[in-house]
């Protein structure tokens, strides 16, 4: 070869050279551009018996710097991390929500039972009971602004959702094109590869992960397999596959995702879909969302319940049996859209006892066999036995009723407590309703001879199935040591020192000191010597100023009903605040810690694929040299060409 040809060789790799170092620096600041480097080899020499003389240089390939070890930590950290970060941005509103010792619910609860306490001060007068029923308003306006304001976030997951699914379609669409262009421009070769096609392809896959968390696996042709979920593929050669945002079969107004194939969408699990903004989406309304409305509507069903339940064991100012004092939802029960059509079953779940209420949702499904109720929680399953039913059956707490006909497969969604704060609301419309006075009085007669007395007498709820219409006088027989008088044909409990005795009806009834009766759902407390012959009275009540029932009213406020009767309105309240906030804490941590791993990462990636701006400063220097020298070469060569011609003429 020539030493034009050489000189020639040497150009040309230096302006290669030149090129593409110009085109690191003009790139340098491009999101995910790796930089590169144009490799020289030897030209194959030519020679013989004298020896090999070279021929120059050629260009083996344009290097692409970049580290697929390295580019997968990169991914996986920035996955994490964007579902840490939507997770956080999220639960912070929650947290900022119950934690508030203004708007929150505490100041509301404290304010409505000092109202309750507040009606034996002036002996349940009109001024009280109003104050009451305005802050019975409040306080219902504050569970239903507070659940407002969970559905607005939810609805915002919604919106999230629909437009993450987008975007994971789009970047899916993008990187199958790629991966066509890039296997028709390689062509089998492993070397020479459309570098910057490369580096776009490498950008859309981590900005997938931003919104969910990938999986790459290399395939024919310089093409890559991206997969999500438990392994179903996205994009698989030049082909892709698309997401859709669609309601959930069980609850329309949960937008989920399904996976398209062929014709038809199956909805993924949402548990499947980790990481990235999607992944932080859903995990933050099934863990927090989800947990804090349930908790929410407890509370407001709970405290709806309990409250009803003693105001119906009172007198309102007109003499009148307690009515409801606030109104209550019942479980909001959807069935699965993909039911059999001809299924007619009616399903309904009425709270019953409030202190076994959780924060769980049920699927009640039908096995072919057996309707099951299935606490969502942790799948325990009870069976509805019998069926038909002969009467609701009590799954914690709840009277679930079951009818009508099912195919096998066919499920239900029951969400007990979703609606509870939404739903909670004053029913009174009077001040003259407010159930305050108790519905018995007990007194003694002028008559009497003993020292014998008798406590202010209460009720419980079996008294409710036989009120009592007329007077009770319940006397003493010396004689017989015995109680006579007692309403017939019912049971007696007697409680001494801690024992209790039931007595069946009809049987003779011991008067002891300091001993309690409870009979026919009235309690009362006898005391002291009466005399042959006293009686104790027990008669109905006016209804007013008499604020016994406001007393038991206001001491709901201080005792345990939830959790199984572990908790307080307050408490269990104040436990969802804890949670929230624990989690609200931990996420934020775990998104500090998940960030520095994901700059630790980037860096280390960016360590070999990343552009040093001296380095290529230095770079356009050596290869301008290289490039002047090559062209000394060429030079020399004509100059000796020139010469020869010279010599010919």
């Amino acid at each position: 070869m020539s030493l034009l040809s050489i000189g020639k060789s040497g150009l040309y790799a230096a302006q290669a050279a030149l090129s593409t170092t110009g085109h690191n620096i003009t790139n340098s600041n491009v999101a995910g551009y790796s930089r590169q480097v144009v490799v020289q080899e030897t030209s194959i020499a030519m020679g013989g018996s004298n020896g090999y003389i070279g021929t120059g240089t050629q260009i083996a390939q344009v290097k692409r710097y970049s580290d697929e070890f390295l580019n997968a930590q990169v991914r996986t950290a920035q996955a994490a991390t964007s579902g840490l970060e939507s997770y956080q941005a999220q639960v912070t509103q929650i947290d900022n929500l119950l934690a508030d010792t203004t708007s929150g619910l505490s100041p509301a609860l404290q304010d409505f039972f000092s109202a309750v306490q507040n009606l034996t001060g002036d002996r349940a007068g009109v001024p009280s009971r109003g104050a009451l029923m305005t802050s019975a308003d409040t306080l219902a306006a504050r569970f239903q602004s507070m659940n407002s304001r969970l559905e607005e976030i939810r609805k915002g997951v919604n919106t999230q959702i629909t437009s993450g699914v987008t975007l994971v379609n789009t970047y899916a669409s993008q990187i199958a094109e790629l991966n066509d262009q890039i296997g028709k421009l390689s062509a089998g070769d492993n070397l020479n590869l459309p570098n910057d096609l490369l580096d776009k392809r490498d950008q859309l896959i981590m900005d997938l992960n931003k919104q969910v968390k990938a999986t790459v696996m290399p395939g024919d042709n310089n093409m890559l397999t991206v997969s999500i979920g438990n392994g179903q593929p996205l994009v698989v050669g030049a082909d892709h596959f698309s997401l859709v945002a669609m309601n959930s079969p069980t609850d329309q107004t949960r937008v989920t995702i399904g996976y398209a194939t062929a014709n038809k969408v199956a909805p993924m699990p949402e548990s499947a879909l980790t990481g990235g903004a999607l992944g932080g989406a859903l995990e933050f309304r099934t863990k927090s969302l989800d947990l804090a409305q349930n908790s929410l509507g407890r509370i407001a069903l709970g405290l709806a319940q309990t409250f009803n339940d003693q105001h119906h064991l009172g007198l309102d100012a007109n003499g009148n049996p307690g009515g409801d004092f606030f109104t209550m939802t019942t479980a909001a029960v959807t069935k699965n859209v993909n039911n059999n059509q001809t299924s007619n079953t009616k399903i309904t779940a009425d709270v019953v006892d409030a202190s076994q209420l959780t924060t769980s949702d049920y699927k009640v499904d039908f096995d072919g066999s057996n309707y099951n109720v299935i606490r969502l929680s942790d799948n325990k399953k009870t069976v509805i036995s019998p069926f038909p039913q002969t009467g609701p059956q009590t799954v914690d707490g709840l009277a679930f009723s079951v009818s009508g006909n099912a195919a096998a497969g066919d499920n239900f969604l029951v969400r007990p407590t979703i609606n509870g704060a939404a739903g909670l609301k004053l029913a009174l419309t009077d001040v003259s309703q407010v159930a305050a006075a108790a519905p018995i009085a007990t007194s003694i007669p002028l008559t009497n001879k003993g020292t014998g007395k008798i406590s202010e007498g209460s009720v419980d709820k079996n008294y409710l199935a036989s009120p009592l219409s007329g007077k009770v006088d319940v006397k003493y027989d010396k004689a017989s040591g015995n109680l006579t008088g007692l309403p017939g044909g019912q049971a007696v409990t007697m409680t001494l020192n801690g024992t209790t005795t039931t007595i069946p009806a009809g049987g003779n009834v011991p008067f002891k000191d300091g001993a309690s009766y409870t009979v026919a759902g009235m309690s009362f407390t006898l005391t002291g010597a009466p005399a042959e012959g006293d009686t104790f009275s027990i008669e109905r009540n006016t209804g007013l100023g008499d604020t016994r029932n406001a007393s038991l009213l206001g001491d709901l406020q201080s005792k345990n009903i939830l959790d199984n009767g572990s908790a307080t309105y307050q408490s269990a309240y104040a436990h969802i605040v804890s949670a929230i906030g624990n989690k609200t804490r931990e996420v934020q941590v775990n998104a500090e810690a998940s960030a520095a791993q994901l700059e630790q990462a980037s860096k280390a990636a960016d360590n070999v694929s990343g552009v040093n701006l001296d380095e290529e400063a230095a770079n356009l220097l050596k290869y301008q040299q290289a490039y002047q020298a090559a062209s000394k070469i060429m030079q020399v060569a004509d100059t000796i060409f020139n010469s020869l011609l010279q010599i010919a003429h």
